[in-house]
């Protein structure tokens, strides 16, 4: 069990006053030294900058992951922790993204924290409020409130290799911690691509995640650039109120059928008076897209029959042979992410839809230009093109042990030991990290794996006497090298597509090639042959966990006052 318990560190104050109550009897008179002490106070409080707020933990965002964080920290025992965020409440993506239509495309009853069962979930997909209303109750129920820091934005964290911890700036002042969890989610930052003339639309422009409510759409001319997940969900909820939508396709999506409908009242009191019902469907929903891992990650071919389910879904809602083949994609189901819709394609085969099969090159005042040189004139552009996922700006922000920021590290491409830490960057963190992201089924499995790890490492450090851990090069290098095997034969690497799971140099640094169950078996302890333990000047013995030649070399480090990194 990891203590919340902090090494005491007393203020100049207090030292100074522990010293003169040491002083010898009769060697200055009580009254001097009264004096003495309130002219040091008062020249102390006169010079001494203001005090940074030390914590043991300090959690970067507050939606699953953030959240999810917090709970595991205070089951553990450790309570000494703040989770810093940037906006106003807490849900992340799901706070974020209020687009109309906005939806989750994973079962509700496997799309929550298995500590935190919800039985009142309203349909079999719930909608972004009711998802958001749940972080909101997890926070409550679970005591997170005191530890939330809202509009607190880490503009910096840097490590402090002399003091061994965190120094972290952020919109709201400064804070220092013994240890980082990153917990923002690769979701976080809209990407708007660079086109010509934007600067210069003079009607409304907004990215999908930041959505514009006060905006009237009802007859507005209006342009849906990209047709991802969450072009899915808003081009059929916008279509019937604007007067004409034209949607920007630079590559089609496989859609399939959306088997969603209302949870009914029995099931929700059944769920709710025996919690194990409610388990028994999460353990089903569970199994069966587990079941489905074989076919993304080693036999893509196992997907022809899934493709030819959606190719009948696309017949079925688009008559016009013309418009189906524009909207047929030329690469295998499942190398870019499938899209779950009973209504996209009808919005799409609408009068008042015209679909231009090629991306916006340029703007010019009020008309679009698409790449196949066609021009339209809109009110108004949404833009569903994405986040900045392998290139997370949060990546500029952050500088580890020898000042080189993690967008320094990854200009090759992102790489963590099990998704979760990185060479360099000592006790940090991630809530998923790089190649922990899922193409078929619920990301809060693998966060919860991630907090298992999370807090193994914590216990561990508490256990050995260590400050902080690291993974050592080596074996980084090792794991990430198996990972990108594997990812070899993956659909997503094999399928013949372009997705944004592949960084510029076409490498796949987002998804993990294999199962939940899998990532959790490597994930459920932390393995102290990988990682390199460093010690605080201040710290007299060696870690008893330590190997023979490892323990000799902390023992030095304490004999001669200096830090030590320990393989």
């Amino acid at each position: 069990m990891a203590s919340s318990t902090k090494r005491p560190r007393p203020r100049a104050a207090e030292a100074s006053a522990q010293d003169r109550s040491r002083t010898a009897p009769g060697a200055v008179e009580p009254g001097a030294v009264e004096s003495e002490a309130v002219v040091a106070e008062a020249e102390a409080e006169a010079v001494e900058p203001e005090a940074v707020p030390h914590v043991r933990v300090a959690v970067i965002g507050s939606g699953f992951g953030g959240l999810g964080a917090g709970v595991r920290l205070r089951r553990a025992g450790i309570t000494d922790f703040v989770v810093l965020e940037r906006a106003d409440s807490v849900g992340g993506t799901w706070r974020d993204n209020s687009y109309p239509g906005c939806a989750c495309d994973v079962p509700s009853h496997l799309y929550s924290f298995s500590f935190a069962p919800n039985p009142d979930w309203p349909r079999s997909f719930s909608g972004q409020p009711d998802i958001r209303a749940y972080l909101e109750k997890v926070a409550d129920v679970f005591g997170l409130r005191p530890h939330l820091r809202f509009n607190t934005e880490v503009t910096e964290a840097r490590w402090d290799v002399e003091r061994t911890r965190w120094q972290i700036t952020t919109t709201a002042g400064r804070w220092t911690s013994d240890a980082v969890v990153a917990a923002a989610g690769p979701l976080a930052d809209p990407q708007i691509p660079e086109l010509p003339g934007l600067d210069s639309f003079p009607g409304k422009v907004f990215h999908s995640s930041r959505w514009d409510h006060d905006f009237q759409l009802a007859g507005k001319r209006v342009a849906m650039v990209g047709t991802g997940a969450s072009a899915a969900q808003i081009v059929p909820a916008i279509q019937p109120q604007v007067g004409k939508l034209t949607v920007f396709q630079r590559t089609p999506a496989w859609v399939l059928p959306r088997r969603d409908r209302a949870i009914t009242e029995l099931e929700k009191r059944l769920h709710g008076r025996f919690p194990i019902t409610a388990k028994a469907r999460r353990g089903t929903l569970f199994a069966l897209r587990e079941l489905q891992v074989d076919a993304f990650v080693r036999r893509p071919g196992l997907l022809k029959l899934v493709q030819r389910l959606a190719e009948r879904h696309l017949a079925d809602g688009v008559a016009d042979p013309a418009l189906r083949a524009r909207l047929t994609p030329d690469y295998r189901i499942g190398c870019k992410r499938i899209l779950l819709s009973n209504t996209y394609y009808p919005a799409l085969a609408a009068a008042n839809t015209e679909v231009v099969p090629a991306g916006l090159r340029e703007v010019r005042g009020s008309t679009l230009v698409a790449a196949d040189g066609s021009e339209h004139e809109v009110d108004a552009i949404v833009f569903g093109t994405g986040f900045h996922v392998t290139d997370m700006p949060m990546g500029s922000r952050v500088f580890g042990a020898d000042g080189t920021s993690f967008a320094e590290k990854w200009k090759e491409g992102m790489e963590a030991l099990r998704g979760s830490t990185v060479h360099g960057f000592p006790n940090f963190f991630f809530v998923i990290g790089p190649n922990t992201g899922l193409g078929n089924s619920s990301m809060i499995l693998m966060i919860e794996s991630q907090l298992n790890y999370l807090i193994d490492a914590l216990t561990k450090l508490d256990e050995i006497g260590a400050t902080a851990m690291q993974p050592t090069a080596r074996a980084q290098r090792r794991w990430n090298l198996e990972l990108q095997h594997r990812m070899d034969r993956t659909v997503w690497s094999t399928g013949g597509c372009r997705s944004w799971y592949l960084d510029k140099s076409g490498k796949n640094t987002v998804l993990w090639p294999g199962s939940t169950t899998s990532f959790r078996r490597a994930t459920r302890k932390v393995d102290l042959t990988e990682y390199e333990l460093i010690l605080r000047s201040d710290d007299r013995a060696a870690p008893p966990a330590l190997s023979a030649p490892s323990v000799r070399a902390a023992s030095s480090a304490a004999a001669t006052g200096t830090e030590e990194v320990v393989a």
